[in-house]
């Protein structure tokens, strides 16, 4: 098979396995976590089918992706941006809602999130002018300057409707920043603001009746209200009652605890007819039910191998700026992965952050195969700027040449 991808697939084949792995995991567990779905739809095969649709649509987009030279995505990451910032002041007045936010955009039939598109275009675009920081130092500050404007803007866009996205978006981005070593004054600086601005936040919410509140901040309430039944096991209604406000917390430790260590088997699942978003949110808890603690944990460490291999890939960079740009679509993927196991196991309160390539959805789906085709595109161009080194590393690294990234 490793032959086969060679031969075929450009860049590193143990990156393509496990992107081919967590695809063939999705349409499994889709089958099954779906069932809600076929009830209601007229053809019982039409879920399934849109699903396995959206995954083959995203590995030829992954597959083409990977042939474009990085120096043509930096490019047309400014385009993305500019377009991604527009659509989402769009879909602020005109965006279509669902579980009372408005996250959509509804163009032609067709529905998808513009807060996909801006955060591949933020981490590449800050990639880029962390990339020109480490070129000119002496200008750090007018790139840094430029990087939290840029990073704030969207950011604050995104908040309004999303604040689990935009959090995560600024997470990945900082640590982006850190890694390229950016002064520790600035991002010390950076983070305090940023901890008292969410002080702040939360004491307006808790001061300022809801009715007082700006229509635009009255999603803040919600966020409020998740933390604290989080947090206060008594607001959910006790241990063992159900109710609207916990059901898919309590439905999700149902599905967890009837996995036991080896599950019951993919399509035999039970809590998938009760638990509210199976197919979404909480497809994890559907997938240790039905593979058990082995399957989960099988799962994590599909996330954690790309993590790893983007890490080394990253050191064999010759410049900055691929390097930064395989290390934050790789961050993006795995926090936001544990972001949704953390909720499907209750250790933190629903954010409705889907598991990149395994969860239903169109635009996150299409989005998460660009992330992966960029960062094969950037493994194929090191290969061939290195031949006849062989990128399958692991195990050989007496034997190759490396390719010292000095800022990292």
């Amino acid at each position: 098979m490793e032959t086969l991808l060679k031969k075929y697939l450009k860049g590193d084949a143990t990156l393509w396995i496990v992107f081919f792995f967590l695809c063939i995991l999705s349409i499994i567990e889709m089958y099954s976590a779906s069932s809600t779905l076929a009830y209601k739809a007229s053809n019982h095969t039409a879920p399934m089918l849109r699903h396995a649709g959206f995954l083959t649509g995203g590995i030829l987009i992954a597959f083409f992706v990977h042939l474009i030279p990085y120096r043509f995505i930096r490019i047309f990451s400014y385009l993305g941006l500019l377009l991604s910032s527009l659509l989402l002041v769009y879909v602020l007045f005109k965006g279509h809602s669902e579980n009372d936010a408005a996250r959509w955009l509804v163009i032609g039939g067709i529905q998808f999130q513009p807060s996909e598109l801006a955060k591949l275009s933020v981490i590449i675009v800050a990639a880029d002018l962390i990339s020109r920081i480490r070129d000119n130092a002496k200008d750090e500050w007018i790139y840094f300057r430029n990087t939290i404007i840029m990073l704030i803007a969207v950011c604050g866009l995104i908040l309004l409707e999303n604040f689990s996205t935009a959090f995560i978006l600024f997470t990945v981005v900082f640590i982006m920043m850190f890694i390229g070593r950016i002064s520790m004054k600035y991002l010390g600086s950076l983070a305090g603001i940023l901890i008292i601005t969410l002080v702040i936040g939360y004491g307006a919410v808790k001061a300022i009746p809801e009715k007082s509140m700006p229509h635009m901040f009255k999603r803040a309430y919600t966020w409020v209200a998740r933390i604290e039944r989080h947090s206060d096991k008594t607001a959910k209604g006790g241990k063992y009652v159900i109710n609207d406000k916990n059901r898919q917390e309590k439905y999700g430790q149902i599905a967890i605890a009837r996995g036991g260590v080896f599950g019951v088997m993919p399509g035999n699942s039970v809590e998938r007819d009760y638990l509210p978003q199976a197919y979404s949110d909480f497809i994890y808890s559907i997938i240790v039910e039905e593979m058990g603690l082995i399957g989960g944990i099988l799962v994590i460490i599909l996330y954690l191998i790309l993590l790893f291999r983007a890490g080394q890939i990253a050191t064999r960079c010759s410049s900055v700026f691929p390097a930064i740009v395989v290390i934050g679509l790789s961050l993006m993927i795995v926090i936001q992965t544990f972001i949704n196991m953390s909720v499907a196991t209750s250790l933190i309160p629903v954010t409705g952050q889907p598991l990149p390539l395994i969860s239903r959805g169109g635009t996150s789906i299409l989005i998460t195969c660009i992330y992966f085709g960029i960062i094969f595109g950037i493994t194929r161009q090191i290969k061939s700027e290195q031949e006849p080194v062989d990128m399958n590393f692991v195990g050989q690294e007496d034997t190759l040449p490396v390719v010292e990234l000095e800022s990292l």
